[in-house]
């Protein structure tokens, strides 16, 4: 029994894996890293400051961008402060709890930031199809609620899957593949049947992210219906220009976590630079450009920004 016991926490701590093969250059990588970090905290940030500080821009598509901005600043201070220490300090050990505190962290925001692109498509969703209700139909009471609806998902779906991981004593390797932790890394070093963690947590998948995805889908087509019955050309044009930003917010967002889960559940023989390069494009890539796009394809907030620098 004490073999077992010895089993279980002979793992206590986990190693991180950087670039392998690319230690030399560390240093080096870690630029890049540490504008990319900079730039996101500061550029959501500043989009939060914005709205926050002009009542022009307390309108539901800004707040929604609030929320958009807030969980991104999350995601990069919860994941990237991990990744800045092996490639500035070599600090590659993580313990088992802190590691579960990580992915607790890293999958609920991910499952937040998914509700919000999905409150921002019903957005335009009801400002293109149903203007006139618009205003009554997003008080702000309703967006508070729909936002605190957000939260208690994420939190809800996710909170058993560091409990899960919980209860396996962890016998095998200790490195993991990635520079962070992910639910779908930490859950192959268990000495034990893993069946009932990969089910829920592809049930989380599909019924979180894979499902907003879906009701995106359909509110474009309901959207791209409503604006092709327009008569003018211009005013098509106008609607679907409101449009721009949430759909690539909605592409960077997507793209990079559906191919990165799709490669850990199914492509078992895809490389593994592959796999880290997925991973960095998945946690850096939304954060730093989210806003970006916002503030270049958002008129109201453009000017916003520029009279904010013209004071």
């Amino acid at each position: 029994m004490s073999a077992i016991n010895d089993t279980k926490f002979h793992f206590a701590v986990l190693l991180l894996t950087g670039i392998p093969g690319q230690e030399d250059i560390y240093l080096w990588i870690s630029v890049p890293f540490c504008l990319m970090y900079a730039i996101s905290i500061a550029g959501n940030t500043f989009i939060v400051f914005i709205i926050k500080r002009d009542p022009g821009l307390h309108e539901p598509m800004y707040i929604f961008l609030s929320m958009l901005a807030l969980t991104d600043i999350g995601l990069s201070i919860a994941t990237i402060p991990t990744i800045l220490g092996i490639f500035l300090f070599n600090f590659r050990e993580i313990s088992l709890h802190a590691c579960f505190a990580q992915l607790f962290f890293l999958h609920t925001l991910q499952c937040i930031e998914s509700s919000v692109l999905l409150l921002m498509a019903f957005d335009r969703f009801i400002a293109i199809c149903n203007p006139l209700r618009y205003a009554s139909i997003l008080t702000l009471p309703r967006i508070a609620k729909m936002g605190l609806v957000s939260v208690v998902r994420g939190v809800a779906v996710i909170f058993p899957l560091p409990v899960l991981l919980n209860r396996f004593r962890y016998c095998r390797d200790n490195v993991l593949s990635h520079s962070y932790c992910l639910h779908q890394e930490v859950m192959k070093l268990a000495c034990a049947d893993i069946t009932d963690n990969s089910i829920y947590g592809l049930s989380v998948a599909l019924f979180t992210t894979w499902l907003d995805s879906l009701l995106i889908f359909l509110s474009y087509v309901m959207i791209l219906k409503t604006v092709l019955s327009i008569a003018s050309q211009a005013e098509c044009l106008r609607a679907l220009n409101t449009c721009v930003s949430h759909f690539c917010a909605v592409l960077l967002f997507y793209i990079p976590e559906f191919s990165l889960s799709l490669v850990h559940r199914f492509g078992h023989s895809s490389s593994h630079l592959v796999q880290m390069v997925m991973g960095y494009i998945y946690l850096f890539v939304p954060p730093l450009m989210n806003p970006i796009v916002y503030s270049v394809k958002s008129k109201h907030l453009r000017a916003r920004i520029i009279r904010l620098f013209v004071k």
